[in-house]
């Protein structure tokens, strides 16, 4: 486990959250973007979360406040019915990876949502991605289903699965 702080974003981190951003969308096909992004570009991201409610940015940070990876949870679909549905999302700084650091914020993020009315939390992961499939089944996200070829990036068609994992469990 990593030695890091876990706390919301400010916009003091913004710079450092769009460079890990940038870094996947540059070499990988985790995220779909296809051009890299300025903080100017991910000002409304960032905007749409707040330190209360459904929709969060955490940031993990290390003893020199180095943004060392943040997990979102933001809005899934723009419909009211939808409002208690989060999608979430987790990214690590490269040199942060395999150290436990997207595992503590998840925890963090599934912490703070529990006094949220969210009901349900939905992610979907660009495959293959073992490393994102074993976090997800870790937090008790369950698969319902895989989209294929429906994203185009590197000349290569790339399917996504999707996860469900309920946040309230016995309410309707």
């Amino acid at each position: 486990m990593g030695d890091y702080a876990i706390r919301a974003a400010t916009l003091d981190d913004l710079d450092a959250l769009t460079g890990i951003y940038n870094h996947y969308i540059v070499n990988t096909a985790i995220t779909f973007d296809l051009q890299t992004l300025t903080a100017a570009d991910r000002r409304g991201w960032f905007d749409d979360h707040r330190e209360s409610g459904p929709h969060r940015l955490l940031v993990a940070t290390d003893r020199h406040d180095r943004c060392l990876g943040y997990a979102s949870s933001s809005r899934w679909r723009p419909k009211p019915a939808y409002n208690t549905t989060v999608e979430t999302s987790v990214y690590c700084h490269p040199d942060a990876l395999g150290q436990g650091c997207g595992t503590a914020l998840y925890a963090a993020l599934f912490t703070v949502l529990e006094n949220e009315d969210v009901h349900t939390a939905v992610a979907g992961v660009s495959l293959p991605n073992p490393a994102s499939l074993s976090l997800h089944e870790r937090f008790g996200f369950r698969p319902v289903g895989v989209f294929h070829a429906v994203g185009r990036k590197f000349d290569t068609f790339w399917d996504v699965a999707w996860f469900e994992r309920p946040l309230r469990v016995n309410a309707n």
